[in-house]
């Protein structure tokens, strides 16, 4: 089913917006008028970039005049009607550890050997099919295992709202990139809340999809890619694309015609008599914070004055959960670090380090026992969200901490202590994503998770987008600094 782009009153909008700053929707909308050219789009990405970056630090193999080249063909293209895909001419980030056919995937860390990578991954495959404008990657922490942009191979990633403060992980550069206005359309991926955490700390929109929604590769349980924006409209044209099937993902979905185009045209009807229940507590981790309580439960406030019908829950997470996922990572990545010269070794962050190799002494009994965390966490998740159409609580108990901690415990012994709202639907395999909420006091985004049956991506995404409408008014999107 094609996607429908609602019809915009382009000129006004041009008028009043930097090109940067459109969404691909309206972008689109105008390239179809010969209202804008993808050109001067990816021209003004560019200068904008410029001015960030050099504070920002998001991307990685940033190209900008092999963008540019690319979008003159676009703009050719445009011209004569004859667009390659739905995206022409959209410029898009893509996270670092997704591979792009010769370029070399560091995953965020100096260890790995620089070895071009020989084909697109199916995210990456699918962007270049629809004409999309793959002008950057991404930055990421050392192997994605930490939800800042702390990195052995990157410049420390910032969060522009505030530069002392990271902009979340693993998606790190594409939580900034977004927020930042760096074009309309990024990608990242998620295993325990790597697309929803910088989302929700960089004040923009995200979904982590049902498992094998998005084909991936390698595939892995538990990891999504996922797009990340500043509007839900543009996420799910993004998820038009991302989701069309590839035989390389043992684990993805069979192909389905669903209709990402109602999203666009969702409105707070939508809300009415749907069933939402309201978790406040992870049942682990760190105490929620009382300027983020005080957001969510603003959110559950006019979700109800909308027509939601909605029950608070009692948590199903549990520490030991949370404990034995976090001890089988831990040996995963020792027997990968194993595997690494201890010249490689020497180079991974100590974080990362003394992560793994406090996994050294666990018995096989332990492992096994660690293991089984993850599937009673799945089992806990469907159970308890099973009564609901949607759920919805924070995404993390805090806002974004400081940019040079790896972590918001920064203690490599307490390192997934934020993940609790998180961690158990990439278990579950159910969607869930991120929208902005509220704002502290000190102006730090928080926020919204909103997560959905199995398979039940495109109510998500309604559902978000309806949120989008009845929400509080939102903050100017941050600004480069003063040179």
């Amino acid at each position: 089913m094609g996607f429908f782009i609602e019809p915009q009153p382009i000129s006004l909008i041009v008028s009043m917006t930097a090109l940067h700053d459109l969404p691909a929707t309206e972008l689109l909308a105008a390239y179809q008028r010969h209202e804008l050219s993808p050109v001067d789009v990816m021209q003004s990405v560019i200068d904008h970039v410029s001015q960030w970056e050099p504070r920002l630090c998001a991307t990685y193999l940033y190209r900008p005049e092999k963008a540019l080249a690319q979008a003159r063909e676009s703009e050719a293209r445009w011209r004569q009607n004859t667009p390659a895909g739905l995206l022409d001419g959209i410029p898009v980030t893509i996270k670092e550890n997704i591979a792009t056919q010769g370029d070399p995937l560091p995953a965020g860390t100096a260890a790995v050997k620089l070895v071009p990578a020989a084909a697109d991954a199916p995210p990456a495959a699918r962007m270049r099919e629809a004409g999309a404008i793959m002008f950057s990657k991404t930055t990421m922490p050392d192997y994605g295992m930490l939800s800042s942009g702390l990195s052995s191979f990157h410049h420390l990633s910032r969060n522009p709202w505030d530069l002392s403060k990271g902009p979340g992980g693993s998606s790190a550069g594409g939580g900034a990139a977004a927020a930042a206005g760096y074009g309309p359309l990024h990608i990242g991926t998620d295993i325990g809340g790597s697309l929803r955490l910088p989302a929700s700390w960089c004040g923009i929109y995200s979904l982590k999809p049902s498992l094998g929604r998005v084909p991936i590769d390698p595939p892995y349980t538990g990891r999504a890619a996922g797009p990340m924006t500043r509007t839900v409209a543009d996420s799910a044209l993004m998820m038009q694309v991302l989701s069309a099937p590839d035989v390389r993902d043992t684990m993805s979905l069979p192909a389905q015609d669903i209709a990402w185009g109602m999203v666009a045209t969702t409105t707070p009807d939508f809300i009415r008599g749907k069933r939402i229940g309201l978790l406040m507590d992870a049942g682990c981790g760190l105490p929620l914070e009382p300027e983020v309580r005080a957001a969510v439960e603003r959110a559950a406030d006019l979700l109800q004055q909308a027509g939601a019908l909605v029950t608070p829950m009692q948590p199903f997470m549990t520490q030991a959960m949370l404990d034995g996922m976090d001890h089988f990572w831990r040996m995963r990545s020792f027997t990968d670090m194993q595997a690494l010269s201890s010249e490689q070794r020497d180079k991974v962050l100590p974080y990362i380090r003394a992560w793994a190799d406090s996994a050294q002494g666990m018995s096989g009994t332990e492992v096994f026992h660690a293991s089984q965390q993850f599937h009673l966490v799945r089992v806990a998740t469907v159970r308890a969200t099973s009564a609901f159409d949607y759920v919805i609580s924070p995404v993390a108990p805090h806002v974004a901490f400081k940019a040079e901690w790896a972590g918001p415990t920064n203690d490599p012994m307490r390192p997934l202590e934020h993940i609790g709202f998180t961690v158990p639907y990439n278990m579950s395999e159910q969607p869930a994503a991120s929208v902005n909420c509220g704002y502290t006091a000190a102006g730090l985004p928080i926020g919204l998770q909103i997560a959905g049956a199995r398979f039940d991506d495109l109510g998500v995404l309604q559902l978000s987008r309806a949120f989008e409408q009845i929400r509080d008014p939102q903050h100017p999107w941050p600004q480069p600094p003063a040179a």
